[in-house]
């Protein structure tokens, strides 16, 4: 099948359904997950659906499906697994900005989650994370270590505050323990980017602790798969140009990539090792 008959298909699905989602798109044309990426983002940039995490709805958002998404906060699980060969290549190109010695943050997030998880193996790391699960991953690390007799030089603050349902750690709390800190070096996740909504989240207490953690050190990196461009969520925490550097993977569109490099300083592409969801 053509592009072009598949994205006439998935329209007509939508004029169906009001909303779909990546996963029934690629099981009912038989092809991969960023394969339906690329049509949802071709199909969004003419105006004929609305993007949403995992998925799309009709343009006016009249859908009680996906289209509550934008307001509506998945939770860690979901969201991990989606995009996992992306992730996992940002990830990669993340870690070759870390230096042993360096104090880092880490939002909250399954891609910084996946970061993680590369960042192990670096010495006398300092990591601050409002993240229980990515506090786990370092802690069960330093375990692993003690039981092997290998060094354990990493130090990991885990900040205060409410949990959200992506497990993050937000509110007053997590936000005076960030102004107090001065690091080297920030990653953050989004759960949507765009040209002119910037980096969005669902969850506003979220957003007001992204938006404490720009204040904590000279460089901010965002991390965003391709799948959430033009996916716009309730609150902005960050304009394009505030986080200078963002790396996303090879699934982005020629004509996005384009229109980012003009906004920003630094657009990383990485490219997955896994180009085609297992059937």
């Amino acid at each position: 099948m053509l592009a072009a008959q598949r994205r006439t298909g998935i329209v007509s699905l939508l004029d169906a359904s009001g909303a779909v989602s990546v996963s029934e798109l690629a099981a009912r044309f038989e092809v991969s997950d960023m394969t339906i990426r690329r049509d949802l983002d071709h199909l969004a940039a003419h105006g004929l659906i609305a993007k949403v995490h995992g998925g799309a709805v009709t343009p006016d958002g009249s859908s009680t499906g996906f289209s509550a998404r934008r307001t509506e906060e998945p939770g860690f699980e979901a969201k991990s697994a989606q995009s996992r060969a992306e992730k996992q290549a940002i990830a990669a190109a993340a870690v070759l900005l870390v230096q042993p010695g360096m104090s880092i943050g880490l939002s909250a997030g399954t891609t910084t989650w996946a970061l993680a998880h590369q960042l192990r193996g670096i010495a006398e790391l300092t990591v601050v994370t409002n993240s229980p699960r990515i506090a786990e991953i370092f802690h069960r690390s330093t375990d692993q270590a003690l039981v092997d007799g290998a060094a354990t030089d990493q130090t990991v603050i885990l900040t205060g505050g409410v949990r959200t349902p992506s497990d993050a750690l937000v509110g007053p709390i997590a936000n005076q323990s960030l102004r107090s800190l001065h690091l080297d070096l920030v990653f953050l996740g989004a759960h949507g980017f765009a040209l002119n909504a910037g980096y969005t989240t669902p969850n506003l207490e979220e957003a007001e602790t992204n938006r404490t953690w720009l204040q904590t050190a000279p460089r901010v990196v965002a991390l965003a798969d391709h799948s959430k461009w033009n996916t716009t969520a309730l609150g902005t925490f960050a304009e394009l140009e505030q986080i200078p550097t963002l790396i996303t993977d090879t699934g982005l569109e020629d004509s996005a990539a384009e229109a980012l490099r003009e906004r920003l300083e630094s657009l990383i592409l990485a490219e997955p090792t896994e180009t085609r969801s297992p059937r």
